[in-house]
């Protein structure tokens, strides 16, 4: 299915990388779902943008079940077909400040269940919430966004990268679950992204730093990322499951 027949779910698409992805999929013609959970404001105009033959902005909190099927719903009423394409790119709230993290003395257990439930729940739930639409159609693209934290933990982020860690885990068994109904579940990992607003209390030292350390010698914007999450729901990826692809510049190799 060409991208600019799908009707694309973007989990967290009012903000950061979201709104990137929105973007991405939009200039490719594609129907989106711009969901948001507290950014109405972005969501909407980004919506608003496109306009709603193209767009709609729908809130719903993905750790909640309920909530996700009465969005799909809505999405289903709106533009007349099923979700065919999940990003799974919310991101429970987080800011990568290394100087303001729990360090492995004093984290809690309750940071890790948040980043948890943002993660592997949100992404649990809108896989289900779709499945029997893509059954049905014979065809489901399911991407998931990841972190190049649990190959390189520069920052150890415990409770994000562990709860990353697990999403990979979980794409993986989806993409062997799913894939005789030609859905595919695969994951987009990127490094430290100039800049989101999770990124925009990184000190710019650290942005340097990170950008010597890569072969091209820049620190990857979120439009570029966005790039590949559309490799994984065009054709060109038609027989790609279960992969983390890291775009980070290379900072990371595999």
């Amino acid at each position: 299915m060409q991208i600019a027949e799908q009707i694309v779910l973007v989990t967290g698409g009012g903000r950061g990388l979201g709104r990137s992805v929105v973007q991405a999929f939009a200039t490719q013609r594609a129907r989106v779902v711009v969901n948001y959970r507290a950014s109405a404001a972005g969501a909407e105009a980004l919506a608003a943008d496109y306009g709603p033959e193209q767009a709609l902005a729908v809130r719903a909190d993905v750790t909640d079940a309920d909530q996700v099927a009465a969005m799909l719903e809505q999405a289903r009423a709106h533009f007349g077909s099923a979700v065919t394409t999940v990003v799974n790119n919310a991101l429970a709230d987080f800011s990568f400040n290394g100087d303001a993290r729990s360090t492995a003395a004093d984290i809690g257990w309750d940071e890790f269940e948040t980043q948890f439930a943002g993660s592997v729940r949100g992404a649990l739930n809108t896989t289900q919430q779709t499945l029997a639409s893509m059954r049905e159609a014979g065809f489901g693209r399911i991407i998931t966004i990841g972190t190049n934290l649990f190959q390189n933990p520069v920052v150890p982020y415990h409770d994000y990268t562990a709860a990353k860690a697990a999403l990979l885990s979980l794409t993986r068994t989806l993409a062997a679950d799913l894939g005789p109904h030609n859905i595919t579940a695969n994951m987009v990992s990127g490094g430290l992204l100039r800049t989101t607003d999770a990124s925009s209390a990184t000190p710019e030292e650290v942005f340097d730093f990170i950008a010597a350390s890569t072969p091209l010698r820049r620190v990857t914007t979120p439009a570029e990322f966005a790039d590949a999450v559309l490799f994984f729901a065009s054709p060109w990826a038609r027989s790609v499951t279960g992969q983390n692809l890291v775009v980070d510049g290379g900072l990371v190799m595999n």
